[in-house]
């Protein structure tokens, strides 16, 4: 029994560590495109890569989410101590990255917000 739940957890990892990688496809395609569309266009501002930086982010923090779920996954079948080990470094590390990269993300996010609060203040 432990066997068919080890090869079930095995699998549903890899199905989060593919959509991990889908997701990070997603965003770089879609950061590619509207960098190419802003630059053919000739009206790329300074807003508008942050816009796309912002959105790349996202998708970014989202897929350590799933990478950070597939690793429990994987560990979560009669784990050993390095196996504990392993994962507690690996989601230290991933957690840290979306924290800071969360924390980014509500940076530009508040300087946005303000600059468009302020009256008098026109939007490129």
């Amino acid at each position: 029994m432990e066997d068919t739940f080890r090869t079930f957890a095995s699998y549903v990892g890899l199905m989060l560590e593919g959509l991990t990688v889908l997701m990070v496809a997603i965003g770089a395609i879609e950061a590619v495109y509207r960098l190419v569309a802003g630059a053919i266009l000739r009206r790329s501002t300074t807003f508008d890569r942050r816009a796309i930086w912002l959105r790349f982010a996202v998708w970014i923090l989202l897929a350590l989410e799933f990478a950070l779920g597939a690793d429990i996954v994987r560990s979560a079948v009669a784990p050993t101590w390095q196996d504990i080990g392993k994962l507690g470094v690996i989601a230290l590390i991933r957690t840290g990255l979306g924290f800071f990269l969360s924390k980014d993300l509500d940076s530009v996010s508040e300087q946005e917000a303000e600059k468009t609060a302020k009256p008098g203040t026109t939007s490129p």
